[in-house]
């Protein structure tokens, strides 16, 4: 057999693997090859010899008691009593293990295959835990791919660094629709290993971690720091809250992120399909921050109570506050984390009936 460390060298170089790595699974798989060949029940080892270069591959046995009695589920040709030990080796003792050789090169084809198969399964797996762990500490950050297919569910497929990671129906932005040969941005959202498949990466553009990204690659001062991106809260290609903050009183978070023109949050804006970013400055107060988010609406104050925001408004700012379909206060609540109760107070503007009608129940009929 060719020397088993220059064969280690050479699947680490070819796959950027780790030699200690590769060498780990090399002994696991000349284990498991045995255990096929030999029987499940028996203790085995595997060795590398650093000066021969070649890997020894022992059957264990335990040096027992003469009056050892085998318990249930225990493998008696694991066991050698003191006595029969003592023939092999005169100094042993109990407690001792006994290691037989076993050839595998003198089996012939059967367990050369056996062990090609071993090998390959386990350098596949090590390969594919190393590329998990890499893809999971990047879940939650931008990547862009090539669209290579769309299937019947509409999934949409995207190699990513030479890994084919996909984009489902419900992770698409409303009326969304990628051909072939596209390139797409999107976040990694889920990553996991699939028996049949192999490494699967989840992508998704619906995520408010998909804004927060954009956010982050568009202006500078989120990406180092200057502005902290405080809360988050999208409805997927309808409309969208932010609130940030500042490291220093010398920056305006609101007006770094939304850019001169509005060139910066525009840009943000055209890669979720037009959604509207309304922007805020955080507040560590909570009646302030939940003031702020209910723009454009005016709140004339707000009372928080538990997990509750009251808000109360006049009745013209009642339709601002609540949005379209209800849009601005159900992100305001999700941004700001609490439940909001609107409540009118104050007066509004009146037609000239029902001014005419006030004036009659004050003085009567005129």
């Amino acid at each position: 057999m060719e020397k088993i460390t220059d064969i280690i060298e050479s699947i680490a170089n070819e796959k950027g693997l780790e030699e200690a790595e590769v060498s780990e699974k090399v002994k696991i798989a000349f284990i498991q090859t045995a255990k096929k060949i030999f029987g499940e029940d028996f203790v085995y080892e595997s060795q590398i010899d650093p000066v021969s270069k070649k890997i020894k591959l022992f059957q264990k046995v335990s040096v027992v008691a003469n009056d050892f009695v085998l318990k249930d589920g225990l493998n008696e040709q694991n066991f050698i009593t003191l006595d029969k030990a003592k023939k092999i080796d005169p100094t042993i003792e109990i407690g001792d293990e006994i290691s037989y050789d076993i050839n595998l090169e003198k089996i012939g084809r059967t367990a050369s295959q056996i062990l090609f198969n071993e090998l390959n399964y386990h350098i596949q797996r090590l390969l594919e835990e190393k590329i998990l762990k890499h893809y999971n500490e990047k879940i939650g950050e931008l990547v862009h791919g090539s669209v290579t297919g769309v299937d019947r569910e509409q999934t949409t497929y995207v190699e990513v660094d030479d890994i084919k990671a996909y984009l489902p129906m419900k992770n698409r932005i409303k009326d969304e629709k990628f051909e072939v040969g596209d390139i797409i941005n999107a976040v990694i959202r889920h990553v996991f290993i699939d028996k049949n498949q192999g490494i699967k990466i989840e992508l998704s553009r619906t995520s408010p971690k998909f804004l927060e990204a954009l956010l982050k690659a568009e202006v500078p001062e989120i990406k180092d720091g200057s502005v902290i991106l405080k809360a988050c809260a999208r409805i997927p290609g309808k409309r969208a809250k932010i609130a940030l903050s500042a490291i220093s009183p010398n920056i305006d978070p609101v007006g770094a992120t939304v850019g001169t023109k509005g060139v910066r949050i525009n840009a943000v804006s055209a890669e979720l399909k037009k959604e509207n970013i309304d922007v805020i400055e955080w507040s560590n107060q909570p009646e302030i921050l939940v003031a702020r988010a209910m723009s454009p609406a005016i709140a004339n104050s707000v009372k928080i109570s538990e997990d509750k925001a009251i808000v109360y408004i006049n009745p013209a700012q009642k339709s601002k506050a609540i949005g379209k379909s209800g849009l601005n206060i159900r992100l305001a609540s999700m941004l700001t984390g609490l439940q909001i109760e609107l409540v009118e107070t104050g007066e509004s503007k009146k037609t000239n009936e029902e001014a005419m009608q006030d004036l009659k129940n004050l003085f009567g009929d005129l």
